[in-house]
């Protein structure tokens, strides 16, 4: 994998998602942000997630689909069971991902966060092909972004969030340099 000096990543699937805007003046990208994804909820594959990130999920396909298909929420990267990584959202501007968040007592994590999705749930182990892919994907974001943690959606808005869930194995995350994890 490499990053672009667009923001893209070269070597991995990209589809175009509309929901993202531009990064405050001079913000820094310093955190990662781990999420899971599924839909509907329990079920993979479909292309259900990719049509959720760009508008473009019909409300009709699913009882469950009623209740989000209006909402305007995206990630910077979709890493599938298979480990297939599509790229919705440039790294260099602000993916809708975190929603109401904090960390270490600054809010608004999207501002300076990259969002990564990874197909799953609460209630199942990830792939080893998920956890290659992610391993390889902080490398390289950590050699183009000054990258000081990685964290799951659960740290930065706890109560509201569980993800990336019980079953993501912290344990997994090669790091060449140390970087700081929350308790696994």
């Amino acid at each position: 994998m490499i990053i672009g000096a667009d923001g893209w990543l070269g070597s991995v699937r990209r589809v175009l998602s509309p929901n993202f805007d531009q990064r405050p003046a001079g913000c820094l990208i310093e955190l990662i942000v781990l999420h899971n994804i599924s839909l509907p909820p329990g079920v993979y594959g479909g292309g259900y997630v990719e049509r959720l990130f760009t508008n473009s999920l019909d409300a009709s396909a699913h009882p469950y689909f009623a209740e989000i298909a209006q909402m305007r929420v995206s990630a910077h990267v979709l890493i599938e069971r298979d480990g297939r990584a599509t790229q919705f959202v440039s790294f260099d501007d602000r993916a809708w991902h975190a929603g109401a968040s904090v960390f270490e007592g600054r809010e608004g994590c999207n501002d300076f966060s990259i969002g990564v999705e990874l197909e799953g749930s609460d209630f199942d182990l990830f792939t080893d092909a998920q956890y290659t892919t992610l391993n390889a994907l902080i490398e390289v974001l950590r050699a183009a972004y000054p990258i000081k943690r990685l964290c799951g959606h659960s740290d930065i808005a706890p109560g509201r969030k569980t993800d990336p869930g019980p079953f993501f194995d912290w344990t997994r995350i090669f790091l060449r340099n140390a970087l700081h994890l929350p308790s696994a």
